[in-house]
This record gives C-alpha cells, structure tokens and sequence, in this order.
C-alpha cells in the first residue's frame, strides 16, 4: 500500500488510479478516502488520474497525537502534492475537505492546481460570532462533541442518517450503505474525531477563499441539514472571483453518495473545458 510521510513524519495512506491530468479527492468528516467509491473509479476511466488520501487520525493512515489543525492538514496535502510533483492538478473537497482546499490555495498558492471544487464545503466561515452573524451557534458543535465524548459509536450512527438525509421514506442510500459509511468513520481515532470537530467548525477561510485565483466550481445540496447551504455553498460562490454555484435541489451533505452520477456527470464536465 503507498504511504507517504508528512511533515512530522505521521504516515499518510493514499491512492492512484489512472493517467492523465491528476484530481486530488480530498475527503470529509468523520469519512475516509473510501467515500469517493462513486467517484475515484470513473474519473480514472474517464483519462483522469485520480488520487485520494486518508487524513491524518482517520482510515489508514496514521493515528497522531496532534495536528488536527488546518494549517497541518494543509502541510499534509502540500506533502502528497510535492511526493507525487503533481502539476496542472484539480483540488476536489468535499465538506471539511473544501477547507483544505481553500487554506491550500491560501498558502501555497496555485502553481501546481489548475481548478478547484467545493462539495457540500464548510466554507467560508461556520461558526457564528460577532463577525459572523450568518454562521451555525457553538452551542451546534459543543453538542456534538458531548455526544461524542459520551457514545462516539451511536452519535456517528444517527449523523449518518442525518449526512444523507435517510429517513423511513425517504431512503436516499441503503441500510448497507449507512453501515459502510459507518464503518469508515469508526476507524478515526476518539482524539481526531473530536479535535477536528473544532477545526472545521471554527476555522474561518474568508480570506483564503478570497486569493483563489483559479476556476472554482461550488456544489451544494439545498437539503444539506449537516452544512446549510446559507452558510457556505451560496456565501463561498459569492466570494470566489468568477465561481461557478450548481445548487442540488432537495439534496442532502452527502451527495456523493445519494446523486452520484449526477455529480460525477458534473465533475466530468468542469474538467474537460
């Protein structure tokens, strides 16, 4: 299995998959680079090369006892970027992966990207304060890490069913799909799934998302309960110089997984111009 090893020598897992110009998956929370199951696969028979990473404390790679920061996480996809001297390359963020994206673009600059896209990010800003009067109260996010301090294993079953938007009649992915993703959230260590509740909530990309200077493309469901799309997809659009917004009328965070040929039709059409 490729490994590569960041900064402070925590091991990053990743994969590669085709030829071609190269599209970096960047994950979300509490998910692993499995999530991009409906994706990976038909960029790369598209003439794409396809590449995602576990992030730091989750999936394969390794479990440190710090770094779950953006600043780290961003050094993190700098590493994988320089490893594997990817030029030309397109960042691909879904949830707290658009906020890798943003604070790469922010620090590094775009010399080796050439697009971006934002899914179901939490860009710009989550959290409500005194600058921020359109954000998500803290109260949202402490309660969350309570749950998880208290029952990690239930409260990340029942966010699933909220992340895409499952109910008794509405089954947006299966019984065995939820297990899936269960399971990946399952192999984060406590420390890291906490931690990066914090980090994606509180972190505020306003000014990186200001220094993106290639073509971007936002997408977000108008059903997204986990990441509302008043708070990010439409604020990050407008930010963004000459963004593209395509909304997902009724459709859940996890879109990747509940309208994946539609999303993949889209990705595959942002490439190619």
């Amino acid at each position: 299995m490729p490994f590569l090893q960041a900064k402070d020598k925590t091991e990053i897992y990743y994969y590669d998959w085709g030829a071609g110009a190269p599209v970096v998956l960047i994950h979300g929370w509490p998910l692993t680079s499995a999530s991009w199951e409906y994706q990976a696969g038909v960029l790369a028979e598209s003439g794409f090369r396809a590449i995602a990473y576990d992030r730091r404390g989750f999936g394969r790679s390794g479990w440190p006892s710090g770094g779950y920061d953006y600043d780290t996480l961003t050094a993190d996809l700098n590493s994988l970027m320089e490893t594997l001297d990817l030029r030309g390359a397109t960042l691909v963020g879904f949830s707290m992966g658009g906020g890798e994206v943003a604070r790469y673009l922010g620090k590094c600059g775009a010399k080796r990207v050439s697009k971006a896209v934002l899914i179901s990010a939490v860009t710009p800003y989550l959290l409500k304060n005194s600058d921020n009067h359109e954000g998500v109260d803290k109260k949202v996010f402490d309660d969350i890490i309570e749950n998880l301090k208290k029952d990690r294993p239930a409260f990340l079953r029942q966010f699933g069913q909220k992340f895409y938007g499952r109910t008794m009649v509405n089954h947006t992915v299966s019984e065995a799909f939820l297990d899936f993703s269960h399971s990946m959230a399952m192999t984060g260590s406590p420390k890291a799934t906490i931690d990066l509740v914090r980090a994606w909530s509180e972190t505020d990309f306003r000014d990186d998302l200001k220094h993106i200077t290639v073509p971007t493309l936002v997408i977000h469901g108008t059903a997204d309960a986990t990441v509302p799309i008043e708070v990010s997809g439409r604020r990050a659009a407008a930010m963004i110089p000459h963004a593209e917004l395509i909304e997902y009328d009724g459709q859940p965070h996890g879109l990747n997984a509940t309208v994946p040929d539609r999303l993949n039709a889209d990705l595959l059409g942002f490439l190619r111009r």
